[in-house]
């Protein structure tokens, strides 16, 4: 069965389920970004397929060949009118890692490319993620004048706290190879259709093993997290304060003349 929710200018969330697979392919036409709508429409996609009785495995994409997820959308940063619009905006990145970790089937993410910002905290939210070699990324939001505090959490359960700090603080990026080391990448593939290949190997693997040990296993991986709701809300305050700063509204409009 297939169903698709298409939001023009916003983008789309697509989903196809065979075989006890859920594969979830979000698309945006500016990298992959992510606007206010499609993190609602991705948040409640996941929350409502893991829910499924027909379901024993989700598989996270994102459209095209290029970059997996720009992060946020900077159309929607620049016309943020006040601080609880802010709020609003960053909250959309939690919902979706709350989807994420507190789905009760594992999440296979194919990262097709690069990633920046909120998009590095969806692969961190991810059980298993495969990348291809060129999949580099980097946390941007520094030199915009905001942080990574919403994503900040799941990130650093992954890696750790310093090394999420040093992808806070210095805003450079670091390869496929390093985030594979750290634990962001699960696995690392030479290019597409290896990519295809080992997600699909990977899935069906999942999909035909004991649902109750799958299940208890994605448990434990996120263990420790019951109180992210609140916290990831607190962060949410911070960073919609300080997105609209002059800072930071002066750091967009640059790079959106660049």
């Amino acid at each position: 069965m297939t169903t698709t929710t298409v939001f023009s200018d916003d983008g789309s969330v697509d989903l196809h389920v065979a075989a006890g697979i859920a594969t979830i392919t979000f698309s945006h036409v500016k990298s992959n970004s992510l606007p206010g709508t499609l993190l609602r429409s991705l948040a409640s996609t996941v929350e409502h397929t893991g829910e499924r009785d027909d379901v024993r495995v989700i598989v996270l994409r994102s459209e095209g060949q290029g970059v997996f997820c720009a992060g946020a959308s900077f159309d929607e940063l620049a016309g943020l009118e006040s601080p609880e619009d802010g709020k609003e905006f960053f909250l959309g990145f939690a919902r979706v890692i709350l989807a994420m970790i507190g789905a009760p089937v594992p999440i296979v993410t194919a990262v097709q490319g690069k990633v920046t910002g909120g998009g590095v905290g969806l692969v961190a939210a991810s059980d298993y993620a495969i990348a291809v070699e060129q999949a580099s990324l980097k946390l941007s939001e520094l030199a915009l004048g905001i942080g990574p505090f919403v994503v900040g959490p799941v990130i650093a359960h992954k890696v750790g706290v310093g090394a999420f700090g040093a992808m806070a603080l210095d805003a450079e990026w670091r390869d496929a190879a390093w985030a594979e080391q750290h634990g962001l990448y699960t696995r690392v593939v030479p290019g597409a259709a290896a990519l295809n290949e080992a997600v699909a190997a990977r899935a069906a693997q999942l999909a035909a093993a004991n649902p109750a040990a799958v299940r208890a296993i994605k448990r434990v991986l996120w263990e420790g997290t019951d109180d992210w709701k609140d916290l990831l809300d607190e962060r949410a305050t911070i960073v919609g304060e300080l997105a609209l700063g002059e800072f930071t509204r002066a750091a967009i409009r640059k790079f959106k003349l660049s």
